[in-house]
């Protein structure tokens, strides 16, 4: 029997995503800051039913998505999120994109604002392969989750996931759930905060002001 055209199969994005996913309720209004291509907002539009929004910078990434019926803005995230009004969203994502904004404080706060709770992830620079890589080569490393070399990163703010833990603590935001992840973005199964920030790749995180 063939499949119809409206099917989405879990393996169309890629696990973190999936794991994102998971953790929002059926027909929620979502908001997806730094969507790319949309393919998490179809994904949870088709398998969730939410009220799918987006923000993304590239044009490329706006044109995906709009192909695919998405309702995406262009624009800086920083910028475009300030025009909308407060608690318009139940969940608003932030996916491996805080790394490259400009003011990594003043976005969460945002976040919070227009959404009840924020969905948040980022490589974990504290990683001990980076760590180790530093030590011994004493140079910037190239890594999947940090794919860039230092003089042309897009990603201007490297953070460990107890930085964002310290951040978050500073900024009096309740983390309601953390899970620290491998390279390929499968949940690793760590209680301890600090061996999440040695042994993860990528830090991901629910949180909230309620």
């Amino acid at each position: 029997m063939n499949e119809g055209h409206n099917t989405h199969r879990a393996s169309d994005i890629r696990i973190d995503l999936l794991l994102i996913a998971n953790m929002i309720p059926e027909g929620s209004r979502v908001l997806d800051v730094g969507c790319g291509d949309g393919a998490l907002l179809d994904y949870l539009r088709k398998k969730k039913n939410v009220d799918a929004r987006g923000i993304e910078l590239s044009p490329e990434g706006v044109k995906d998505s709009v192909s695919k019926g998405l309702s995406v803005i262009q624009g800086n995230a920083e910028e475009e999120i300030t025009h909308f009004p407060d608690n318009r969203f139940d969940y608003v994502i932030l996916s491996q994109t805080l790394q490259a904004m400009s003011r990594p404080d003043k976005i969460l706060n945002e976040l919070l604002r227009v959404g009840k709770r924020a969905i948040v992830s980022f490589p974990n620079f504290g990683n001990w392969r980076v760590r180790l890589h530093i030590m011994l080569k004493g140079t910037m490393p190239v890594t999947k989750s940090l794919d860039y070399p230092w003089y042309s990163t897009p990603n201007i703010h490297f953070c460990t996931i107890r930085d964002f833990v310290d951040l978050c603590d500073e900024l009096d935001i309740k983390i309601e759930k953390g899970i620290g992840m491998d390279s390929s973005g499968s949940r690793m199964l760590f209680s301890s905060m600090i061996l999440s920030n040695i042994f993860a790749t990528q830090g991901l995180y629910v949180i909230t002001r309620d």
